[in-house]
């Protein structure tokens, strides 16, 4: 019985010993050391993973959006249209760029050796070919935005330069009816008068008409003040209020006639314009 006692007495003794010895010590260290290189590898994955999920997640939307980008389906594109598009694209390019950066740092973390796996590689490549695709696209749509504002600019210069030419037409034309308006009532305006023989002396509308001559109208200084200037479109008809005239300046006969009113007093008619006025602008009448 002492004998064995003693033997388990060295058993014991050796294993405790051999807890305690370097080499176990060492292998302890080693172990806890893996264990703590698996916790962190674990986290940076995870981290990794998260990183890749929210990246996904942007291209997602980026791509679900790209119809509302492409500016060749706006038929109208209206100023505030333009500007919500530019600010879209400008945060569209930079959530590309940040995500862009967040791939490298993640192609550094995998090159340095600390996670290994094939299956996040081919995420990184296809997700920064993604990237690359999208940023390419957002640069042709801004560059299209950019040609259409040009062109929209373009347009509205030459819709501004129409309007000034238009403007300078309708100057033009108000100054070209202005003046055919007043040529035309020039052309059209006569001049009459009408007063005893005396009056017309005096103001040197008739001259002469002594015993052996007749009287002449219109001779020189006559004072043209004493006519009055119509139109002979509109007045066809002159009251001379007077019961005996006589035209003195030259009309074709058949082109005028007399009219009493009940008082006996007389109307010149004209009843030819064109043809009354052909010889002369300027009418004398003598009344008495």
């Amino acid at each position: 019985m002492k004998k064995v006692l003693a033997v388990c007495a060295c058993i014991i003794a050796f294993t405790s010993c051999a807890e305690y010895s370097s080499d176990y010590k060492k292998t302890k260290v080693e172990n806890d050391s893996l264990k703590l290189h698996i916790k962190k590898s674990e986290a940076e994955m995870d981290e990794m993973l998260s990183i890749l999920n929210a990246i996904e997640d942007d291209i997602k939307s980026i791509r679900d959006t790209e119809n509302f980008l492409d500016i060749r389906k706006d038929s109208e594109l209206t100023g505030s249209r333009r500007e919500q598009m530019k600010n879209n694209m400008n945060a569209i390019a930079e959530t590309l760029k940040q995500n862009k950066q967040k791939l490298s740092e993640l192609q550094k973390k995998l090159d340095a050796g600390n996670v290994r796996s094939s299956a996040l590689q081919k995420t990184i490549d296809r997700l920064t070919n993604d990237i690359t695709e999208k940023t390419e696209m957002i640069v042709k749509l801004q560059r299209d935005l950019d040609r259409k504002d040009l062109q929209i600019t373009q347009l509205s210069d030459k819709v501004e330069g129409l309007n000034t030419d238009i403007g300078i037409l309708k100057d033009v034309n108000e100054s070209q009816s202005i003046r055919i308006n007043n040529q035309d009532k020039a052309l059209n305006t006569v001049y009459f008068c009408f007063g005893t023989k005396k009056e017309l002396k005096e103001q040197k509308i008739l001259s002469g008409g002594g015993l052996f001559s007749k009287s002449k109208a219109l001779q020189e200084d006559f004072n043209k003040d004493y006519f009055i200037a119509i139109d002979k479109r509109q007045v066809t008809a002159i009251q001379l209020y007077a019961s005996k005239a006589k035209i003195k300046t030259s009309h074709p006969e058949g082109s005028y006639n007399y009219f009493k009113d009940a008082e006996g007093n007389l109307t010149l008619e004209i009843e030819d314009a064109d043809k009354f006025w052909s010889l002369s602008n300027y009418l004398v009448i003598e009344v008495g």
